[in-house]
């Protein structure tokens, strides 16, 4: 981080697993409305932990591009081998990018081994990742005062509901509400990263009376007064504010076309199949569906009730 791709990149990443997460929830719950149990993770039809994988690499991407690749991260050490000051930040991002490796790391290796705890140790290691998130960024090395310093203070706030509805997902697995703010919240993280990029390292983007200064090895924004600094940081609320109601109105949509589509088409396969049995096995149907209702499934039988996407597609 520190630059436009190294907020960017990452702001995707977050933006496509909110996306997916905010599908698949949506998904599994209009199909099973009454057994629905969430899941840390969904698998790929084609290849299970395709996003577990996708999380270590683009973990371990950000790991290189923070201490290594560039010209000014190749000796991110001093010559009597401590961290260098102007590197700070780039080990705070390193660390959190690593936290979410552990995280995709183990939940393929708790799926393996399969133990009674599977579903709430996934959980507790995504909560994890999110409250390391949280605090390097609450006790960041870098600016805290300027217009950056006002974004990362706005990006907390989406971080807390993450980590919020990642430990109350380990208590309510049953709650769809609680997955689906959850999802919401991850892609809303990745919008604002991509904004923070865009708008702190495009100098067409800079507010008015405000500059682009090249301090301790990056740019950061400064302003030449009070006035201009704190017109530049209302903008950054208003920015903020724009996208929650925009990004409010998405998940809305996007959770009624997914239900209408999805809801239909599982009561459309329900109806069918008892309209092809006799009258006198109706009523061994109906009775089947009210103990479905009351059984509990595991997080290892969630694969088999929730038909998963082929994301290789």
């Amino acid at each position: 981080m520190g630059t436009l791709v190294g907020h960017v990149a990452p702001g995707f990443a977050f933006l496509a697993l909110g996306l997916w997460h905010l599908f698949s929830h949506t998904k599994l719950h209009a199909q099973q409305p009454n057994s629905y149990t969430s899941s840390p993770w969904f698998p790929a039809s084609k290849f299970r932990y395709l996003e577990l994988f996708l999380i270590m690499l683009s973990s371990s991407l950000s790991i290189s591009m923070e201490l290594f690749i560039g010209p000014e991260r190749h000796q991110p050490f001093d010559s009597d081998g401590t961290i260098a000051s102007n590197h700070l930040h780039n080990f705070e991002h390193s660390s959190i990018s690593m936290t979410f490796f552990v995280y995709a790391a183990f939940a393929i290796l708790l799926d393996r081994i399969g133990p009674k705890a599977q579903y709430g140790l996934t959980q507790l290691l995504g909560a994890l990742a999110f409250g390391q998130q949280l605090l390097l960024f609450h006790l960041h090395s870098a600016d805290h005062m300027g217009v950056e310093g006002q974004y990362h203070l706005l990006l907390q706030i989406i971080i807390v509901v993450s980590l919020a509805t990642t430990l109350m997902g380990i208590g309510l697995p049953k709650s769809f509400m609680v997955s689906f703010v959850r999802s919401a919240s991850i892609m809303f993280q990745g919008v604002w990263f991509i904004v923070m990029g865009y708008a702190l390292w495009t100098p067409s983007l800079i507010p008015k009376g405000c500059f682009l200064n090249l301090e301790e090895g990056h740019l950061v924004v400064r302003c030449h007064d009070n006035e201009a600094l704190h017109r530049a940081k209302s903008l950054v609320n208003i920015q903020f504010s724009w996208l929650l109601i925009a990004i409010t109105i998405f998940v809305m949509l996007f959770y009624l076309v997914l239900v209408k589509f999805y809801g239909d088409k599982a009561e459309y396969s329900t109806l069918t199949r008892e309209e092809d049995l006799p009258d006198d096995d109706l009523d061994d149907v109906e009775s089947q569906k009210s103990k479905k209702v009351g059984d509990k499934k595991s997080f290892m039988d969630i694969g088999k009730g929730f038909a998963p996407i082929d994301m290789e597609r």
